[in-house]
C-alpha cells in the first residue's frame, strides 16, 4: 500500500507495518491508524500517521539508554491490547529533538507499547515519579555506560 510520509513522501509499504491505537495518542486522539517505519538513523523509528502526512514522531526503544527502566502498566490496559506477557509488546518512548539544538529528548511518562502480533498500541501513562516527558538521551546513555554492571 501507499502512504504519504513526513520524512519519506510518498512510498510503499507492506500491511505488516501498520500499527493501530484505538484511543489514539495523548493530543493526537483523533488519529488511530498509523504505520511504524525505520529512520534513516539506527536506532530511530517512525511513527507516522495514515490521516495526516505532518504527523509523524520519532520513536526509540527506551531500553537502549535506561536499562533500569520500569513499566508499571494496570494488567486492564495491557489486556486491551490483547498483551498477557511480555514477550508480545513493543515499548517505544517518544523523542524530542529541539529547532534550538538543545538535547534530544525521550518521553519515559508516556511510552507506547504495541501488541507485536495483534499490532494494536495504547499509550499510557506511568504514575512512578523516576519518569518524565524529557529524558536527555545522550545523558543517560553515557551514565549507563559508566554505570557498574
Amino acid at each position: 500500500m501507499k502512504a504519504s510520509t513526513k520524512a519519506y513522501g510518498v512510498i510503499d509499504v507492506d500491511e505488516r507495518q501498520k500499527i493501530v491505537f484505538p484511543a489514539g495518542l495523548f493530543g493526537f486522539e483523533a488519529l488511530k491508524d498509523y504505520i511504524l517505519l525505520d529512520a534513516d538513523r539506527q536506532p530511530f523509528y517512525w511513527l507516522q500517521s495514515m490521516d495526516v502526512e505532518q504527523a509523524a514522531f520519532i520513536l526509540v526503544n527506551p531500553f537502549l539508554f535506561r536499562p533500569d527502566y520500569e513499566l508499571d502498566i494496570n494488567d486492564e490496559d495491557m489486556r486491551a491490547i490483547g498483551i498477557s506477557s511480555p514477550e508480545k509488546a513493543l515499548v517505544f518512548s517518544i523523542v524530542t529533538i529541539p529547532p534550538d539544538g538543545s538535547p534530544m529528548t525521550a518521553n519515559l511518562q508516556g511510552p507506547l507499547i504495541i501488541n507485536r502480533e495483534l499490532r494494536i498500541g495504547k499509550q499510557a501513562i506511568l504514575t512512578d515519579a523516576r519518569w518524565k516527558t524529557r529524558h536527555d538521551i545522550m545523558e543517560e546513555m553515557a551514565a549507563a555506560k559508566k554505570a557498574p554492571c
